[in-house]
C-alpha cells in the first residue's frame, strides 16, 4: 500500500458531527459504566481495600494507551482507528486479527451491559424476567444509532452527563458523611477490617487489575470517533488530554469513599456496592435514584459499545474483509447494516439472561474482555512499528507525541500481556483465554483461506 491516505479514502461516507465535548463523554460513556458500578463489587473481592492500587495501574496503563492512541490518531484520523493503523503499519493480516478480535469483544459487551440493565430493573420490578428488559431497551438504543451520528451524539452526552453528575454528587455526599458527619461505623478505619488494606495480598491486588482494566475499556473509543469529528486532529488532542483525567479521579475517589463507608467485607458481596452506600448513608429514596444512575450508566456504556463496534465492522467491510453491505450507509450517513449486526450481543444476551441469568454477566465479562485487551495489547506494538517507520522515512512529528518512547510502550504491551495471562489463572476468568486463543487461530485460518488463491 502506497500511504495511509488509501485506507482514509476507502473509509469515507461518515458524516462529521461530533464536536470534542461529545468525544469526551463517548469515551466516559464507555468506560463509566458497569465496570465501575457492578464490576467493582468483583475487584473488591479479589483485592480487598488494595483495589485502590489495582485500579491505579489500570489508570496508569490507560494513560500509556491514550499516549500511544493518540498520536497514531492525530497522524491518521479514521474510523478503522487502530484496527487500520496495525493493518498499515504491521500486517494485513494483524488489521483483520484485531479488528475482528476486537468487533466480537464489543458484540458481547453490548450483551453484557444489556446483562446489566435486566438486574437494575430488578430491584423495582423483581418479578418480571431479566430478559424482557433486555429486549426493550435493546431495541430503544438500537433506533438511537440508525437514527444519525449526530443523534448518537447528543443522546450520549446526555446519558455520561447524568453519570458525571451523579459521580460528583456521590463525591460529595460521600465526603461529607466520611470527613463530617461523625457517624458511627464509617471513616477510614474500615480499611482495616478483615484483615487490613493488603488483606488480599499483592496477588489479589493484581488480579483486581483484570477487573479494573476492563473497567477502563472504552476510553479508546475516542480513536475510533475520530473518523466522525469536526476538526478531528484538535478534537481528538483535547479528548485525550482531559478524558483519563477525569476517568482517574472518578474511580479513584469513589472507590476510596466508599470502602470508608462500607466495610469492604460487605461491598464485595453486593450486586452494585455504590446502592448499598446510599442504603448504609439513609437518604430517603437516594438508593432507587443511584439505581437509576446505574442503569443509565449500563445503558451509556452499552449505547457507546454499539458505535464502536459498528464502525470497526463498517472499516471491515470498507476493506474487503466483511460483506459489502456492512460498508454501507444511509442517507444518514449511518452504517445501518454495521450497526444491526453489530447489536447481536443483545440478542446473545437474551439467550442466556432467559437460561442462566445468575452466571449470564460474569460469563460474558470473562468472554468478552479477551478481544478488547487483545486490541489494547495491539495498540501498543502497533505504536512501536509506527514510531519506527516514520523515523526511517523521515516523516515530520505529529502534534500530539507519546512521551518516554520506546521504554513506556514496550511497558503498556508488557503490562497488558501480563493482565492476559493472569486470567489464565483465575477461576472466574479461565473462559477468557480459552475463548480467545481459539478465536485468534479461526482468524487467522480464516484470512489465510481467504487470500489463498
Amino acid at each position: 500500500m502506497a500511504n495511509f491516505q488509501d485506507i482514509q479514502q476507502r473509509e469515507t461516507g461518515l458524516k462529521q458531527h461530533l464536536t470534542s465535548a461529545q468525544m469526551v463523554m463517548i469515551a466516559i460513556g464507555g468506560a463509566v459504566g458497569t465496570g465501575l458500578f457492578m464490576g467493582s463489587a468483583f475487584a473488591i473481592g479479589f483485592a480487598g481495600p488494595a483495589v485502590l492500587v489495582s485500579y491505579a495501574i489500570g489508570a496508569f496503563i490507560s494513560l500509556l494507551l491514550i499516549g500511544c492512541l493518540g498520536e497514531m490518531t492525530v497522524a491518521h484520523p479514521t474510523s478503522g482507528s487502530f484496527g487500520a493503523y496495525a493493518e498499515y503499519y504491521l500486517s494485513p493480516l494483524a488489521g483483520f486479527v484485531v479488528r475482528y478480535a476486537y468487533w466480537a469483544a464489543l458484540v458481547l459487551a453490548v450483551g453484557m451491559e444489556v446483562t446489566a440493565v435486566g438486574i437494575y430493573m430488578a430491584y423495582w420490578f423483581p418479578t418480571l424476567p431479566q430478559w424482557i428488559w433486555v429486549a426493550l431497551f435493546s431495541m430503544i438504543l438500537v433506533g438511537v444509532n440508525l437514527r444519525s451520528v449526530k443523534v448518537y451524539g447528543a443522546v450520549e452526552y446526555s446519558f455520561s452527563a447524568i453519570k458525571v453528575a451523579a459521580i460528583v454528587g456521590f463525591v460529595l455526599i460521600g465526603s461529607y458523611v466520611v470527613f463530617g458527619a461523625r457517624i458511627p461505623g464509617i471513616g477510614f478505619d474500615n480499611y482495616q477490617l478483615g484483615g487490613g488494606f493488603w488483606a488480599k495480598g499483592v496477588w489479589g491486588m493484581w488480579l483486581g487489575v483484570i477487573v479494573a482494566m476492563f473497567s477502563y475499556l472504552g476510553v479508546e473509543a475516542i480513536a475510533v470517533a475520530a473518523g466522525e469529528a469536526q476538526h478531528p486532529e484538535q478534537a481528538v488532542q483535547r479528548a485525550m488530554k482531559t478524558t483519563v483525567l477525569r476517568l482517574v479521579l472518578f474511580y479513584l475517589l469513589t472507590l476510596a469513599l466508599m470502602l470508608a463507608i462500607v466495610p469492604w467485607t460487605e461491598a464485595a458481596r453486593q450486586t452494585s456496592p455504590f446502592v448499598r452506600v446510599m442504603e448504609v448513608i439513609g437518604l430517603p429514596g437516594a438508593a432507587g435514584v443511584l439505581n437509576f444512575v446505574v442503569l443509565v450508566a449500563a445503558l451509556s456504556a452499552m449505547n457507546s459499545q454499539l458505535y464502536t463496534t459498528s464502525r470497526m465492522m463498517f472499516s471491515l467491510s470498507r476493506a474487503a474483509q466483511a460483506p459489502r453491505i456492512f460498508g454501507t450507509t444511509n442517507a444518514s450517513g449511518v452504517p445501518a447494516a454495521a450497526i444491526l449486526v453489530s447489536s447481536l450481543g443483545a440478542a446473545i444476551a437474551m439467550f442466556v439472561n432467559a437460561f442462566w441469568p445468575k452466571e449470564s454477566f460474569v460469563w460474558m465479562m470473562s468472554i468478552a474482555m479477551f478481544g478488547a485487551m487483545f486490541a489494547w495489547f495491539m495498540v501498543f506494538v502497533t505504536h512501536f512499528a509506527f514510531r519506527l517507520r516514520r523515523r526511517r522515512e523521515g516523516a515530520p512529528d505529529v502534534a500530539f507525541r507519546m512521551w518516554g518512547f520506546p521504554w513506556l510502550t514496550l511497558l503498556g504491551a508488557l503490562l497488558m500481556a501480563g493482565v492476559l495471562l493472569t486470567t489464565a489463572l483465575t477461576p472466574e476468568f479461565r473462559l477468557t483465554l480459552a475463548f480467545g486463543i481459539p478465536w485468534l487461530l479461526v482468524l487467522a485460518l480464516v484470512y489465510w483461506l481467504k487470500r489463498k488463491p
